[in-house]
């Protein structure tokens, strides 16, 4: 594990952002859709740290669906306040649900402990372009981080 892609404590993953200039619109605001990368980066290094703690999961993972990939199928997004040019933003990705072939993910866009963004974010296990049932040992790793984190276990 690396600084640069976050921690995995208590079952919430931690991903620190830095509000550079591409990221923001003419006025130095977030522009919206950088909300949506922040959140990608997010649940992308929340996988990767599952899986270099863990290698032997993905690896298992791709021996039962080669190409396999997550995607996202469906996401609520609600915008409650804007970040600016050099704000140190937090991403906490928290999973809430973990089913057979998908994952509803909490992620909230922290400055401090002011919530900027929250977003309940439904992801698919997919191979070979169909949905296909998350391997167990991802799935039990998922599962211990969602427990760890105090979610419910029911989707939203």
């Amino acid at each position: 594990m690396t600084f640069l892609d976050g921690a995995i404590d208590g079952g919430k993953h931690h991903q620190p952002v830095r509000v550079y200039y591409e990221d923001t619109d003419f006025s130095g605001v977030v522009y919206h859709a950088s909300y949506l990368r922040f959140m990608e980066r997010g649940r992308t290094n929340y996988l990767r740290l599952l899986g270099a703690d863990h290698r032997a999961l993905f690896e298992q993972a791709a021996a039962e669906a080669p190409g396999f990939a997550f995607v996202v199928r469906q996401m609520k997004i609600d915008f409650k306040r804007p970040a600016h040019m050099d704000d140190v933003l937090l991403i906490v990705t928290t999973p809430e649900a973990v089913k057979g072939a998908s994952i509803m993910l909490h992620q909230k866009v922290m400055r401090g402990d002011e919530l900027l963004v929250e977003a309940h974010v439904q992801v698919a296990f997919v191979s070979g372009g169909r949905a296909k049932p998350i391997p167990k040992p991802l799935r039990v790793a998922m599962k211990a981080d969602q427990e760890a984190g105090g979610a419910s276990g029911e989707m939203p």
